[in-house]
């Protein structure tokens, strides 16, 4: 099989990664009771959320669409609704698992392969996307998520991600943050 080059996969999969990476930084140090709290009037959890991104998105877009795989997959929100008996560890590991079968779905293909099988029920009208298109909005919808956990994450325990108020070092084009140019 033909294959586009090396670079563009390796980038798009970078891109992917740190994603999942901030993602899983944001659980990281929340309490089990933490992970399981929703201070949100839609009610999801920090991990429902990861457990939508390992079935709706990774599994969904990748095995199912991408690779078309058959697979039996929840057709209601019960996804992010996670069972008292399933512990926070077991969700993220699926995840990580899921999210590395991706990775070997993205690299065994064309970047403008077409989708071995699109959901034309579940986006009607839409027009089926290559793998690059596949990928780059995974790599949105993970992000979007990422900084939706942000938000949880702050509201659950004031913990902030990334927080840069301090420019007083960055070389701004020599002017002061407080500058407008001119």
């Amino acid at each position: 099989m033909h294959r586009t080059p090396e670079p563009e996969h390796d980038a798009l999969l970078s891109c992917l990664d740190d994603q999942r990476t901030h993602l899983l930084l944001a659980l990281d140090g929340l309490s089990e009771a933490d992970l399981r709290r929703s201070v949100l009037p839609s009610g999801w959890t920090p991990l429902g959320l990861v457990n939508h991104l390992t079935i709706d998105v990774e599994r969904f877009w990748f095995r199912v669409v991408v690779a078309g795989e058959r697979l039996a997959l929840p057709t209601d929100d019960a996804v992010w609704r996670v069972p008292q008996d399933r512990t926070a560890e077991d969700v993220v590991q699926c995840y990580r698992a899921e999210a590395r079968r991706s990775d070997e779905v993205i690299r065994t293909r064309l970047l403008d392969a077409p989708s071995a099988r699109w959901p034309l029920t579940a986006f009607p009208g839409t027009p089926d996307r290559d793998l690059r298109a596949t990928v780059l909005h995974v790599i949105a919808e993970t992000a979007a998520h990422a900084g939706h956990l942000d938000v949880v994450r702050e509201l659950l325990d004031g913990h902030q991600h990334l927080v840069m108020t301090d420019f007083s070092d960055t070389d701004l084009g020599g002017r002061s943050p407080q500058e407008e140019p001119s």
